[in-house]
């Protein structure tokens, strides 16, 4: 019983990075065709770089909760298990 909540555990933590390493490839390849596209289009006006830092800040926070904040699983669990235990 143990080893198949250790299983799952561990597969939502392999989903939640394999999810972000998506996110990271589609925001370096579609940015870069922005980037590439304002470069050919017009020197004069750099407007690739507002939707290079609006994205980079919510790839950050995705980054940021994937592998830095992952501790609050357990709290979620035992709260949970808290509540069940209180009914």
């Amino acid at each position: 019983m143990k080893h198949d909540e250790q299983y799952k555990q561990a597969k939502k933590r392999v989903e939640a990075k394999l999810g972000f390493f998506i996110h990271l490839t589609v925001y370096v390849l579609v940015n870069s065709f922005l980037v590439t596209m304002n470069f050919f289009q017009s020197n004069e006006v750099i407007w690739s770089v507002w939707p290079l830092g609006g994205w980079g800040i919510g790839l950050l926070f995705h980054g940021l909760g994937v592998f830095v904040f992952t501790g609050f699983g357990k709290y979620k669990e035992q709260w949970i298990q808290k509540e069940i235990s209180n009914n």
